[in-house]
């Protein structure tokens, strides 16, 4: 990790001794001058590339196919991903099928396949999902409507990560307030999770810190490299915790509002995020009280509900500064659907996580108070 810790990629390749290599790249970035450094690198290490680029928002199986046969025909050895959570998620599915086989339907759920996918090296370039580290991969199944979670601790988390800054230089800044505010609710949910351990709080607690003191500044600039630098290290770290804990109803919900009404998975989470928040704290309001000092809230010595309550107002005060759109109708949405969303959000059993249980109702509601 640091400014310009991409050039180790160089020795990456030489100690591996891949000759053949299958790289996934966020098409916004081809003509980058970060790409083009990171190509003109990899020309020198006399490695062939097969690029693949053509990966949208939230990819689908369809996207994944594809790219498993320009990886398959070119033969390659190791995968690289350049890109945010979806081209990232794209290079893992295809390092599942490189050596396992069959459809990437047969993986959904967790570790349903047993041998190790290809090596995989990323250079992340949002500060979001934190694929790199984190042992899930989620693609969308487009027939079902429905995204399917592939989870494997040990085999889906990169081989090795590069956390460089300048690779974060050009993404929009709707991009860099969506995919932080994924890294927070990754932090967050993850800390409040009813699976939480004394190691996943320090690490989220760091995370949450480190996201809530910089997520503005580096929307506000993305040349702000050490911004920049720390929102990659909070993104990681939520990465490395929320697959030993689970999390709630953010990303419950966020699941089925993002399919049903195509929204990213970034601001289906930040657009979800102030409800659920104001709905779970009564179950953990120590807990709160933490984040609210994490967050720079002058929190202690007041009574624990209190202290709890400025957790909330700066989760939403952050929503604000953001620009995250307050209400689901404000992005499209439909109530007639909430119903079915409701149901769909209890069948994914997210109460083994939540810190607060929740009903078909209290979802209704949740999804109601969001609209």
């Amino acid at each position: 990790m640091g400014v310009g810790a991409y050039v180790q990629l160089a020795d990456v390749i030489r100690v591996s001794g891949c000759k053949r290599m299958f790289v996934a790249l966020d098409a916004a970035l081809l003509e980058s001058e970060f790409y083009t450094r990171v190509r003109k690198l990899l020309e020198g290490s006399g490695v062939a590339i097969q690029l693949f680029s053509d990966i949208e928002p939230d990819p689908s199986v369809a996207t994944v196919e594809k790219a498993f046969n320009a990886c398959k025909s070119h033969e390659a050895t190791m995968s690289l991903a350049i890109g945010g959570g979806s081209t990232i998620d794209v290079a893992k599915a295809v390092g599942i099928l490189s050596t396992n086989g069959g459809r990437i339907h047969d993986y959904e759920g967790i570790e349903k396949y047993s041998k190790p996918p290809l090596p995989l090296i990323v250079l992340p370039t949002t500060a979001g999902t934190g694929s790199e580290v984190s042992g899930s991969c989620v693609i969308t199944d487009t027939e079902k409507n429905l995204k399917m979670s592939i989870r494997h601790a040990a085999f889906n988390p990169a081989s090795i990560a590069i956390l460089d800054p300048l690779a974060l230089r050009t993404v929009p800044a709707h991009v860099a307030a969506h995919s932080g505010m994924d890294a927070f609710v990754h932090a967050f949910e993850s800390f409040l999770s009813r699976l939480a351990n004394p190691v996943t709080d320090a690490i989220n607690i760091r995370a949450l810190e480190l996201i809530a003191a910089n997520i503005r500044q580096f929307v506000a600039n993305r040349e702000n490299l050490q911004a920049a630098l720390n929102m990659l290290c909070g993104s990681a770290l939520a990465g490395i915790t929320f697959g030993q804990t689970g999390l709630g109803n953010v990303h419950c919900m966020a699941r089925f509002v993002g399919a049903y009404f195509h929204l990213s998975h970034g601001l289906s989470n930040a657009i979800c995020l102030p409800q659920v928040a104001r709905f779970n704290m009564i179950a953990n309001p120590a807990k709160y009280a933490r984040v609210a000092c994490a967050m720079g809230r002058p929190a202690h010595g007041i009574p624990q509900l209190d202290a709890a309550a400025m957790a909330i107002e700066a989760i939403d005060s952050l929503c604000r500064d953001l620009g995250i759109p307050s209400r689901l109708r404000d992005v499209g949405a439909e109530p007639e659907v909430f119903d079915e969303m409701a149901e769909l959000c209890i069948k994914a059993g997210y109460n083994r996580w939540n810190p607060r249980h929740t009903t078909t109702k209290d979802f209704r509601s949740l999804l109601d108070h969001a609209y």
